[in-house]
This record gives structure tokens, sequence and C-alpha cells, in this order.
């Protein structure tokens, strides 16, 4: 319980500080909301200063920001400059998809991943691991937007197997037709996170399992004939862990924030488009509710982790 309260008070104290500078950063960018309506010379600068006090920015910083955030501290994110809707509705209707896209994604990484980078380790030098190795640097050093093109002329233009963009063809009305097509419209931007994501993962497990087969432990218990699959549970597994879970932890803000690019591409109309959407028309209330969500996963994503681990092994020391 003691630790637990720390990490509460962890988590707020950093959310502070996150939110200070995130909101310092947002005011004090050029080209605010309403430059655009000041050039324009139809609208009077007694109306932008009458949208600005509807919007509470004409009165002092320090005003602004603790009204802000005492607004959050009631899961008020404002109204959005742009659309004029609550922030926090255009959210929440975004966020569904964007997590299912993402955690699908994030599931079939690890599991490829750990798949890839242990029986690599294994079976080293043989004709597996050069052919794993040689996946994951192309993982790795294949841009994902690059990737994303390809798939589309291959598998949309070309091939004409997969649709180009978009979540849906046929209606929304809960059928099980519209979930298979739903699911039929992620599978290429699914293909195409994970392919991009197994590659760094894979040869960071890959060095890590190579390290543990050194360690003296698993030379006694290959003394003692135990098979691989007795070695991968009780020797190999375990010591995985610890980095595989706070990487797990760290993969949480990806949720938010690791799809603005394919989202646009593949026009998903997710947490990553509105992001995109709202940088560029500086639609501030937006992107700091979407910038205060991403810092709270990845401060959760720590926490949630570091118990984890304490759970695991009562002596880590966190």
């Amino acid at each position: 319980m003691k630790i637990a309260l720390k990490k509460i008070l962890y988590l707020i104290i950093m959310l502070f500080i996150i939110s200070l500078i995130s909101f310092l950063a947002i005011s004090l960018a050029p080209n605010s909301f309403f430059a655009s309506g000041e050039l324009n010379p139809n609208i009077t600068q007694e109306a932008i200063e009458q949208l600005k006090a509807v919007y509470g920015l004409d009165r002092p910083l320090y005003i602004q920001y603790f009204s802000w955030l005492w607004a959050i501290l009631q899961l008020d994110f404002g109204i959005s400059f742009s659309s004029g809707t609550l922030v926090k509705e255009e959210i929440l209707s975004r966020l569904p998809i964007t997590l299912a896209l993402n955690i699908t994604s994030m599931i079939f990484i690890f599991i490829i991943s750990l798949y890839l980078g242990i029986k690599s380790a294994m079976s080293k030098n043989s004709f597996f691991d050069r052919f794993s190795t040689q996946l994951s640097l192309l993982s790795f050093a294949m841009p994902s937007f690059y990737l994303a093109l390809i798939a589309i002329l291959v598998f949309a233009v070309n091939l004409e197997l997969l649709p180009i963009a978009g979540l849906s063809s046929v209606a929304n009305d809960g059928s099980l037709n519209y979930y298979l097509d739903l699911v039929w419209h992620l599978i290429m931007p699914i293909f195409v996170i994970v392919f991009g994501g197994i590659g760094s993962l894979t040869l960071y497990i890959r060095s890590l399992v190579v390290e543990i087969l050194k360690s003296d432990y698993i030379f006694f218990a290959k003394s003692r004939n135990l098979s691989k699959k007795q070695i991968l549970r009780y020797y190999i597994l375990p010591n995985l862990y610890p980095p595989v879970i706070t990487l797990l932890g760290l993969s949480l803000p990806g949720i938010i924030g690791g799809s603005v690019i394919l989202e646009s591409i593949f026009s998903i109309d997710g947490m990553g488009l509105l992001f995109y959407k709202s940088a560029l028309a500086h639609d501030y209330p937006v992107i700091m509710g979407i910038l205060i969500i991403g810092a709270f996963l990845t401060l959760l994503g720590n926490i949630l982790a570091d118990l984890v681990l304490l759970k695991l092994n009562p002596n880590y020391n966190e």
C-alpha cells in the first residue's frame, strides 16, 4: 500500500510538471488559431477579441493555466476551436478504434518478437537465425509510411485483395457483417504496424537471450540434461520478464501517438488523425487533451510495470 501511494504521488507530481511545460510550450507557439482571422479583412478586431473572451484567452497566462488545470481535474478538456464541440466527446468518439488498432498490433508485436528472438538465440548461426536477423534489420530500417504506401500499391491497387483506406464499406448496423468488414479494413494497417515494430524488439530479445545462455546456471542446467523446453521455461523466460514487462509498459504511449502517420495514410478516423488535424489547425484544446492523455499513459505504464515486477520479484528495487 505504501508503494502504491508513492507511485500515485509520483504520478500527480509528474502530470503537473508535464501539464505546465506543455501549456507554456503551446502558449508560446507562433501562429495561433486566430491568426487567419486577424489577416482576414472581413473580420473585425472586436469580433476576434470577443472570440478570445469566449475561450478565456483574454486573461493572464497563469489564470488561463490554473483554470484549464481545474477543468482537467474534472475531466473537462474544453471546447475545440475548429468544431466547437467538447474535446472530451471528440476524443472518446475516436479512442475505441485507436485502442483496438494499437493494442491488437502490440500483442502481435510482442508474441512474434518473443518467438523470433528466443528461437534465433537458441539456434544461433543457423538458417533461421540469419533469416530472422535479416528480417529484423529490414523491419528496423523500413519507414512505416513507406511500407504503408507499398502495401497499398501491392495489396489494394495491383492485387485488389484489401481495401485502400477507411474503416468500413458497409453501414454500421451492429451486425456480424459490419464487424467482419471492419476487421478486413484493419488487416493492412495492423500488418504495417506489426512489421515495423518487431525489428528492434526481436534483436533486443535475441541479445538478451544470448547473454542468458552464457550464464553459469544455464551451463549447470545443461549438465543435468534438461531439455530445451525446460531450460526455456525455468531459466530463460523468468529472466526475460523484467525487460519485456518494462518495454510493455513503455509501449502504452504508442497506443495514442504512435499511429498519427498511419491513420492519416489509411484515413482511419482515430486519435492519431485527430491529433494531426488539430496540429494543422492549431486547435490547442484538442492538442493539450491528447498530450495529457499520452503523458498519463506513459506514467501509468511505468508504474504498472514497476508494480508487476515487484510482484514477480519482491526484491526488485523500484
